[in-house]
């Protein structure tokens, strides 16, 4: 009977697949190699702190549209902005 409990991406796990990842758990991991680092990068020297601001409904579009053009998000545009408006003030 084949396993149809997916992965966290949703793809289904093969009979195979489980029967690998099983024996390899039997065996032992590399506890080091497995560990990653938590939470996010810092951005700068120090851990970077969420800033809310309000927006109107025609800045936040054009926000948006900007950071699409740019292959970007909204949180980049925002700072690369406040950054560049910094520099000149």
């Amino acid at each position: 009977m084949s396993n149809t409990t997916p992965t966290s991406n949703g793809k289904p796990i093969s009979d195979e697949t489980l029967d690998r990842l099983s024996d390899q758990a039997e065996t032992g991991y590399d506890v080091d190699a497995l560990r990653r680092a938590s939470g996010r990068r810092p951005m700068g020297s120090a851990a970077a702190r969420v800033v809310p601001v309000r927006l109107d409904p025609e800045l936040e579009e054009a926000l948006r549209r900007r950071a699409e053009s740019e292959y970007s998000t909204s949180s980049t545009v925002i700072r690369d902005a406040l950054r560049a408006w910094l520099e000149t003030a």
